[in-house]
């Protein structure tokens, strides 16, 4: 275990904990070869199943300078939590003293597996690996309070953020890509804390799995069928607090989720490496 990196050991350890840190664990990366070597090192030192990735939006101007619009970062498979008819609430942890917040967000489920060293995809190639695309909350939090405000690639550089994925019903007809017009709600304790269509997120969720095919492929990864894609933030990033209750409208589909401070016990719970499922 010693020769795996320092910051992402520290990450991983302070994950387990709950706990804080107050400040970045070493030297901040300053490409995205390094954020990502990082993350790599951090999962392999983490040892949890990955059952998916999330997909965030890199903001101009620094976008330019990083040459991608886009970064990505792993979701494990106990932190992915499925929810049917949405009318139950999830419970779902942060950790309260480092950064936290939820996001709306569309969840595509891969089918097929990518053509092995293929590099470059098209929206409609992209489509066809796709069994389904349903709405859903990512859970954005960890120790790192600054890890936003620092920039995309400390964000890459601790799983890029996600802590959980809440996975609600299915899209109906979701290959006509109607729901990209869909209004997208988000509301804290009932009051809107953001409004938005996936028609302004960049290429949309689609585009977001091409991301993610070609970013991965770089890396010598694949993703598999079964796994899952939390395609990017529709209405924003909404900090949370524990306690509070979020909630967000797919045109006429809701998912939501009341928010917990996660613990040392509930993360060793969470290490057997088993998802949740709730009612």
């Amino acid at each position: 275990m010693a020769s795996h990196n320092p910051i992402a050991r520290a990450f991983v350890e302070a994950r387990r904990a709950a706990r804080a840190l107050p400040e970045y664990p070493g030297d901040k990366p300053t490409t995205l070869a390094a954020a990502y070597a990082i993350q790599d090192q951090a999962i392999g030192y983490d040892g949890r199943a990955v059952i998916g990735w999330k997909v965030g939006r890199i903001n101009a101007p620094v976008d330019a300078l990083l040459g991608t619009n886009r970064l990505a970062g792993p979701i494990f498979a106990d932190q992915l939590t499925l929810q049917s008819g949405g009318h139950t609430p999830a419970t779902l942890p942060i950790i309260a003293d480092g950064f936290a917040a939820a996001e709306a967000e569309y969840c595509v489920r891969i089918g097929k597996t990518p053509t092995p060293g293929k590099l470059a995809w098209t929206l409609d190639e992209v489509i066809d690996l796709i069994d389904a695309v349903h709405i859903g909350i990512e859970i954005a939090s960890s120790p790192y309070p600054g890890i936003n405000t620092d920039g995309p690639l400390v964000t890459i550089s601790d799983f890029g953020n996600n802590y959980g994925l809440l996975i609600g019903d299915a899209v109906p007809d979701w290959r006509s890509l109607a729901f990209l017009d869909w209004a997208v709600v988000s509301r804290i304790g009932g009051e809107i804390v953001g409004e938005a269509t996936a028609r302004t997120m960049l290429d949309g969720p689609i585009g977001a799995v091409a991301f993610l095919i070609e970013s991965l492929a770089a890396r010598g990864m694949t993703l598999q069928p079964g796994q899952w894609v939390s395609s990017g933030a529709v209405t924003g990033v909404h900090p949370v607090v524990p306690g509070d209750a979020f909630t967000a409208d797919f045109g006429e589909l809701r998912t939501g989720c009341t928010i917990d401070a996660a613990t040392v016990r509930e993360m060793m719970q969470l290490e057997t490496g088993h998802g949740r499922e709730q009612d």
